[in-house]
């Protein structure tokens, strides 16, 4: 099952719609509010989100002085990001905080570090814009789920403010844009302007996800909600809800939830993807698998694509198929770390645990992230460990 995040790099899509075209779709409310199977829970609010705590602008006063403006003044504020707090700034795909909770932990997602950028920003007198950025679409995977993930940045704008009695110079602002994954900064992907109502509507639609894939559907179906009130055209937030509702046998409201999602961002392939599971599970064959033909035909040429097949037939057993989808993955992209730790997923659990050592180690090399890197330390450090207690060895011949 897929899902959005937005890093977002998190579940149901933290994560990606495209640009939506106008008019804007018709947004059917009593979707919400018809009757379901949650209990509401009290989720943070605005302010709790974006607001700063008095510790952390007790230090922003000590850092900035009013003889830095503009430009210099935000490059300060990267500064003292980065100078902040026990551990330098860290991207975290996984951690979705509050601005106060990533200024204390510095390890978080680009979502919710942008949001603590902003609200720094706002706090020593700069303007910010929240920025879409148009990545391919990527997946990540968490106890079952493939998460769609999408990616956002934020531009900090030195504002002119010359003015006198008789006229007011009007020069356009400079900037400095703030991009929090190294990949994202260095291919240079077109961005869309989002509203602080969108960022929060994400922030809420990843911790929905998450709180998903710990079991707590509750307290998923809140942060859902809130994530749609805050902005009733997220259709990632739309296609996340649709997936609570199915996996909670409500077929029709999930099948309204889906529909939503579509209506809002035609090539929301995910929400589309999702609503041909519903199909089949609703004795829809041949609608399913029309929609899953015109999904494939566009993703095939994507290795994240491939990714997320391996896995879901590793998942099911099917590891002849896992390796086939893996080693497309490779052909497509081969700097693709994921590829060949989905390789040597297939090698431990075909027992051969010497081409599963050879396939951790390129994964290692491969990673760029250094969370990545210590996840593959920690697997060849197991791996290792049980060649020793098990010494004997396959000699399958690496493809």
């Amino acid at each position: 099952m897929k899902a959005v995040t937005q890093c977002l790099v998190v579940i149901l899509t933290a994560l990606l719609s495209g640009c939506n075209s106008t008019p804007k779709a018709t947004i059917d409310t009593s979707i919400l509010n018809s009757t379901h199977h949650f209990n509401i829970q009290q989720v943070e609010s605005h302010k709790d989100v974006f607001q700063l705590n008095n510790e952390i602008k007790a230090k922003l006063e000590h850092y900035f002085h009013n003889e830095e403006i503009g430009v210099k003044r935000a490059k300060m504020l990267m500064e003292f990001l980065v100078n902040s707090g026990d551990d330098s700034l860290s991207y975290l795909s996984g951690a979705n905080l509050t601005a106060s909770q990533a200024f204390s932990s510095m390890n978080a997602n680009c979502l919710s570090l942008s949001i603590l950028t902003h609200a720094i920003a706002k706090q020593v007198g700069l303007k910010t814009q929240f920025q879409r950025v148009h990545i391919p679409e990527y997946w990540d995977e968490s106890q079952g789920y493939s998460l769609l993930t999408g990616h956002v940045n934020i531009k900090i704008f030195e504002v002119d403010n010359t003015q006198d009695a008789i006229k007011t110079l009007y020069v356009k602002p400079t900037s400095v844009t703030v991009d929090f994954d190294p990949n994202s900064r260095n291919q240079h992907f077109s961005t869309s302007s989002i509203s602080t109502g969108t960022i929060l509507s994400m922030f809420y639609n990843n911790k929905g996800a998450m709180e998903m894939i710990k079991g707590d559907l509750d307290m998923a179906y809140s942060y859902y909600r809130a994530a749609i009130e805050s902005d009733q055209y997220h259709d990632g937030a739309w296609g996340n809800l649709g997936i609570l509702y199915r996996i909670t046998d409500q077929y029709q409201l999930a099948e309204r939830a889906y529909q939503q999602a579509i209506a809002i961002n035609k090539d929301n392939r995910n929400a589309l993807g999702n609503l041909a599971k519903l199909y089949y599970l609703t004795g829809r064959n041949d609608d399913a698998k029309t929609i899953e033909r015109n999904i494939h035909e566009q993703r095939k040429n994507n290795p994240y694509y491939m990714l997320v097949l391996g896995n879901e037939a590793f998942n099911s057993g099917d590891f002849s198929r896992a390796k086939h989808f893996y080693i497309q993955a490779r052909e497509l992209d081969k700097n693709l770390h994921e590829s060949y730790f989905g390789l040597a997923k297939v090698a431990f659990a075909q027992n051969d645990k010497k081409a599963a050592d050879r396939y951790l180690k390129k994964a290692y090399n491969t990673a760029s992230f250094e969370h990545d890197k210590l996840r593959y330390e920690g697997k060849l450090a197991l791996l290792k460990s049980i060649a020793n207690n098990q010494p004997s060895e396959n000699n399958n011949k690496e493809r």
